[in-house]
């Protein structure tokens, strides 16, 4: 099995990460020793689960609160750049609660980063300390879709409504 994606990233070192107290970023299998990959198997470990990608066999268990949603790594409609709003809102109202929020994604890179980031910048962080610490705590590879970030610093509310101006949108 292969150790580095597509895009050149290779894969992460750990099944998820906690950016911040009590938000977690993850994806679905992580590299381990001796090169290969292992599943990244979400039980109970969280409180809630936000999932933006989908596989079966992966979890979490049946009594976690688990939301699922998914997102394509690229060009995102207005109405999934507002799912990611909503779902960082439930994030971050989580967090603030003092639960422990997991959001993953396939490799947990990009998608998982988005709804991180807006997690942490509706906590607060600007969108450029969003990147720069989910980078830190996930790894240098994180948020590599660079129209992701775009979101991120234009601000999501203002993307929805930029890529709601043309079919193809203007950011997208």
């Amino acid at each position: 099995m292969r150790t580095e994606r597509r895009d050149g990233a290779p894969e992460a070192d750990a099944p998820w990460n906690e950016i911040v107290p009590g938000l977690w970023m993850g994806g679905h299998r992580y590299r381990v020793g001796g090169g290969g990959l292992a599943p990244a198997v979400v039980g109970d470990q969280f409180d809630i689960v936000i999932s933006l990608h989908r596989e079966d066999g992966y979890g979490p268990a049946p009594w976690v609160e688990h939301h699922l949603f998914e997102l394509p790594d690229g060009p995102l409609r207005p109405e999934q750049l507002e799912a990611v709003c909503l779902l960082a809102d439930r994030a971050a109202w989580a967090v603030r609660s003092g639960r422990r929020v997991l959001v993953r994604c396939r490799a947990g890179y990009n998608r998982s980063g988005l709804v991180v980031a807006q997690t942490l910048v509706t906590l607060g962080f600007t969108a450029d300390d969003a990147v720069f610490l989910i980078r830190r705590h996930r790894s240098p590879w994180a948020l590599n879709n660079r129209l992701f970030v775009e979101y991120l610093t234009t601000g999501l509310d203002v993307a929805r409504l930029l890529t709601g101006l043309e079919p193809d949108g203007l950011l997208g």
